[in-house]
C-alpha cells in the first residue's frame, strides 16, 4: 500500500511539476515577445497608449524601456561580431537631476564577458526561444531576430526565478506526499490489523487443532471458530466457515475409525480369547495320543507330534495377540519395583538355553538399576529382543546386553553383531506382522508380533524403544523411566553410536 501510494504521489507530483515548468516557460517566452517588440503591450494585443504616445522601440544603444533587472537585452552587426552592444541589465545612479536629494536610479548594462558573447551570438535568429548557460552569469531564456537596420537583435530572461519556483514546489510536493506516507502507513497498520484480527482468530483455531493427537485413541474435535467470525459475507468468515466444516468432517470421520478400531480390537480380543480353549484341547488331545499306551504307527506319531507343535505355535500367536488387544485396551500394567538387574541376567540365561550356538555377553553395572512397572512384561521385552538376535542371526554371533542407569531413565541395549537390518526395513520393524527375511537369515518360523510386543509394552510403561542398525551390528535401545514420564529422554537423545562391549 505504501509503494503504491509512493508511487500515486511521484506521479501527481511530477504531473503538476511539468505542468508548472510549462506554464512558467509560456510566461517567460510571452515576456520575450514583449521585450523584444516593445510596442505590444502584453506581448499580443497592439500598443494602444493615448494622445501623442508613440509605442516605444528595442534600444540597440541601453537597455529597452520595461527591461526587467537581471535580463539581457543586446544587438550586434552580422557582419562585425565584434561591435557588440549589450549586457545584463541593472539599476546606475541617475546623473541627469544631482540637486535632488531623492536618489534616482536608471537602467544600465553589466558588459558580457567573451565566451558569453559567443553564446549569445550563436543563438538562431528565427525568433525561437531556447536556453542557454552563460557560466558565471547564470542560465537564461534567450531569443534573437533581425533588426529594421540590419543588427541582430536579442533578449534574454534569467531561469533562476523559475527553478527556485519549481524546486520550492518540488520540495513542497514532495515533504506533502512523505507526510502524507507516513501518516498512510500508521494508519493503514491500524487498519490491516483490525481487518486481519478474524483471519487471526480463524489461524489459532487451525493451530489448536494441529496440536491434538489423531492418530490414536478417542479425538474430541471440540475446537470451532468463533461464530462471530464464520460470517459468509465476508472472506474471512467463508474461510472460518470451511474450517469448521472441514473440522465437522474430519471429526465424524475420527469417530467412524476409533469405532472401527474398537470393533477390530475386541474381535482380535474375543477371538483369541475363545481360541485358548480349543488349542489346549488340540495340545492335550495329541500328547494323550501319543502317550498312549496302545502301539500307533510311527507316521501316525509324527504326525500328531506336528499337531501338537503347531498347536503350541499358534497358541504362541493368540497369546500374542490377545496380551495386544488388552495394552491397545489401554489395560492398566503392573506398578511393582523390578529388578532390571536381574531380569536381564534371567533372560540372557534362558536365551542361552535356547541358542547355545551363540556368544552370549552381559554389561552390567555394579549396583541394581530397579524400575517401576510389570516385571512379567519387561521379562517378556528383554526376552524377545534377545529371541529376535538369535532367530535372525547366523550361529557364532556374539549378542551383548547391557543395562545402563541415567539420571531419570533407565537404558538397556541389546546388540548384535548380525547382517544388520535393510535400511527401509528399519522405519517398519516395530509394526505388527513385520518380517526381516530378506535382510536378515532365519533359523525358525516367526509370527512378525516379537518387537511390536515390545513398543506397545515399552510404550505403555512411559518409555520408548529404538533401532540402529549397520552391516555387522545391530543395537535395540530401550529407555525406561526412572522418573515421571515427562521427565523421559528420547531415543534420539541418547548418543548415536554404542560402543561394543568385550
Amino acid at each position: 500500500m505504501i509503494t503504491l501510494l509512493a508511487i500515486i504521489g511521484v506521479a501527481v507530483g511530477g504531473t503538476a511539476e511539468l505542468i508548472l515548468r510549462q506554464q512558467l516557460y509560456d510566461q517567460i517566452d510571452a515576456k520575450l515577445d514583449q521585450s523584444m517588440n516593445p510596442g505590444r503591450g502584453n506581448g499580443s494585443q497592439p500598443f494602444n497608449g493615448g494622445g501623442n504616445q508613440h509605442p516605444p522601440e528595442f534600444n540597440i544603444n541601453g537597455p529597452s524601456p520595461g527591461s526587467e533587472r537581471g535580463s539581457i537585452t543586446a544587438s550586434y552587426d552580422p557582419a562585425d561580431t565584434s561591435a557588440f552592444r549589450g549586457g545584463v541589465v541593472t539599476l546606475a545612479p541617475s546623473t541627469s537631476d544631482t540637486s535632488s536629494s531623492s536618489n534616482q536610479y536608471t537602467l544600465d548594462w553589466i558588459d558580457l564577458d567573451d565566451a558569453a558573447k559567443a553564446t549569445l551570438i550563436a543563438v538562431k535568429t528565427d525568433g525561437s526561444k531556447s536556453d542557454v548557460d552563460l557560466g558565471s552569469f547564470g542560465s537564461f531564456r534567450v531569443t534573437a531576430e533581425d533588426a529594421e537596420d540590419g543588427r541582430i537583435k536579442i533578449v534574454a530572461l534569467p531561469l533562476e526565478p523559475l527553478h527556485k519556483v519549481l524546486f520550492r514546489v518540488a520540495l513542497v510536493t514532495g515533504g506533502a506526499v512523505l507526510i502524507a506516507l507516513v501518516i498512510a502507513g500508521w494508519a493503514g497498520v491500524f487498519i490491516v490489523r483490525g481487518t486481519l484480527r478474524p483471519l487471526r482468530r480463524v489461524a489459532s483455531t487451525a493451530t489448536r487443532v494441529s496440536e491434538l493427537r489423531l492418530d490414536r485413541g478417542v479425538v474430541q474435535l471440540a475446537q470451532r471458530v468463533p461464530e462471530a467470525d464464520t460470517d459468509p459475507r465476508t472472506e474471512v468468515g467463508q474461510v472460518g466457515a470451511a474450517l469448521n466444516q472441514l473440522l465437522d468432517h474430519v471429526g465424524n470421520a475420527l469417530e467412524a475409525r476409533h469405532a472401527s478400531e474398537m470393533q477390530v480390537r475386541q474381535f482380535v480380543a474375543d477371538a483369541s480369547h475363545e481360541l485358548r480353549t480349543p488349542l489346549a484341547a488340540i495340545r492335550g488331545y495329541a500328547e494323550l495320543s501319543r502317550r498312549s499306551r496302545a502301539p500307533i504307527s510311527e507316521e501316525i506319531a509324527h504326525v500328531l507330534s506336528r499337531v501338537e507343535s503347531e498347536a503350541q505355535r499358534m497358541t504362541g500367536l493368540v497369546e500374542d495377540l490377545l496380551l495386544l488387544a488388552r495394552l491397545d485396551a489401554g489395560r492398566p500394567l503392573g506398578q511393582d519395583p523390578v529388578d532390571l538387574t536381574m531380569l536381564v541376567v534371567d533372560a540372557v540365561s534362558d536365551a542361552h538355553a535356547a541358542g547355545p550356538r551363540h556368544y552370549w555377553q552381559l554389561d552390567l553395572p555394579e549396583e541394581p538399576v530397579t524400575v517401576v512397572g510389570d516385571g512379567a512384561r519387561l521379562h517378556q521385552v528383554v526376552a524377545n529382543l534377545l529371541a529376535n538376535a538369535r532367530t535372525h542371526t547366523p550361529e557364532g554371533t556374539t549378542v551383548t546386553v547391557s543395562v545402563r542407569a541415567g539420571q531419570d531413565a533407565a537404558v538397556v541395549h541389546v546388540i548384535d553383531g548380525g547382517p544388520g537390518i535393510a535400511p527401509e526395513l528399519q522405519p517398519h520393524i516395530f509394526e505388527r506382522f513385520a518380517r526381516g527375511d530378506s535382510s536378515r537369515s532365519r533359523a525358525a518360523g516367526s509370527t512378525g508380533l516379537g518387537l511390536s510386543i515390545v513398543h506397545a509394552v515399552v510404550t505403555a510403561h512411559r518409555g520408548n524403544v529404538s533401532v540402529q542398525s549397520v552391516p555387522g551390528q545391530t543395537v535395540f535401545t530401550v529407555v525406561l523411566p526412572l522418573a515421571p514420564a515427562d521427565l523421559v529422554p528420547t531415543a534420539g537423545q541418547l548418543p548415536q553410536t554404542v560402543s561394543r562391549s568385550r
